[in-house]
Order: structure tokens, then sequence, then C-alpha cells
């Protein structure tokens, strides 16, 4: 399972733990700064130790993500960007799953409101189909799963960041800064 924190993953791997056994797969060098990298990552893998949930790591390959989504810097989140960066992440995940011999891949993107659940799932349906594993289609933040996971992160004293992880979210953040101008030039010309 794509796991990007683990405020996302708790919810899900509770949710998951009663049908599959689930492996968590922190692949997300579009998160930015590499201290915030590692803070969601060292916070991960102390919950998976706590829950036995194994953890298995990427390549933080941040030259290569802003490559796969330079294009589209400026369009902000929930746009092509972002759906950019979704088959990316998604991408590596099934190579991942391929290599390692996992019957399945999922991620917890869809756990959160701020992410579009039908463009994940769009993706993984398509990567499904070339690489021969299974995508688990799912919608987490339904059925209370956004709430569970804002409990959860209560329970474990869990940090919960305030922006989606990449730098162009993280300027967005800043409303009056240079690079919210040169993203409106952008979106206009």
């Amino acid at each position: 399972m794509h796991t990007c924190c683990a405020p996302c993953g708790s919810a899900v791997f509770e949710f998951l733990e009663s049908t599959f056994r689930v492996a968590a797969y922190y692949y997300n060098p579009n998160i930015s700064p590499v201290n915030e990298y590692k803070r969601r990552r060292d916070e991960l893998i102390n919950y998976c130790e706590k829950v036995s949930v194994p953890l298995l790591e990427g390549s933080y390959d941040l030259k290569k993500w802003v490559g796969a989504v330079k294009d589209y810097r400026f369009l902000g989140e929930r746009s092509v960007r972002c759906h950019a960066c979704y088959r990316f992440r998604l991408e590596e995940t099934f190579k991942k799953a391929v290599s390692d011999g996992f019957d399945a891949v999922t991620t917890v993107l869809t756990i959160s409101p701020h992410k579009d659940a039908a463009v994940i799932n769009k993706i993984g349906v398509e990567l499904e189909k070339k690489y021969g594993i299974e995508f688990v289609v799912s919608d987490f933040k339904k059925n209370n799963g956004f709430k569970r996971s804002l409990e959860l992160s209560k329970t474990h004293g869990f940090y919960r960041q305030n922006y989606c992880g990449c730098i162009y979210s993280l300027m967005e953040r800043r409303k009056d800064s240079a690079w919210i101008e040169k993203a409106r030039q952008s979106c206009n010309q």
C-alpha cells in the first residue's frame, strides 16, 4: 500500500487489516524539504513498528519527481500537476509490487478530502492493466474514514502537516508570494 504518512495510513491500515496482509510502501519524493520528508517517514516507521505492519521505503529522488511534474508546476493543487504526481508515485508502487511479489496495490491518498479519488482510482486501474497486479479501488475518506484518521492522529499524537508535501503546494500556502503571482500569470496566458 502506497503510504504518504502515518495520519493517512493509520485508518487505512485499520480498515484493510481484516481483508489483506498489508505492507506499507513509503515512496514520496514529492515531499519537500527533505526534513519534512524525514519527519513523515520517521513517524510512519514508528507507527508501523507499533502495529506490526512491514514498511518498505523507496528512494528519495526529488529531481526525478520534479521532472515528472515540472510542466504543471503553476497549476495548483487538485490540478493536472497532482494527477501527474499520483501517477508517478503509483507507478513506482506497482514496480515495487511486481519486484517483491505482491498481489495487489492501493494507496492511502484517497483518505484525504484534498485528493481526487476518482482520478487516483482511474490511474490505479490503468496501471493494474499495465503491470498485471490488482489495484484495490477505494475512496477511504468515505464512511467516516477521514474522521477516523483524525481520531487516530489524536490518539497517537501524530504530526499533521498543513500541506500535501510538495514544494509547490507549500509555496501556494503563501498567498502573497512571488510564486503565487507567477502562477496567476501562467494561468492567464
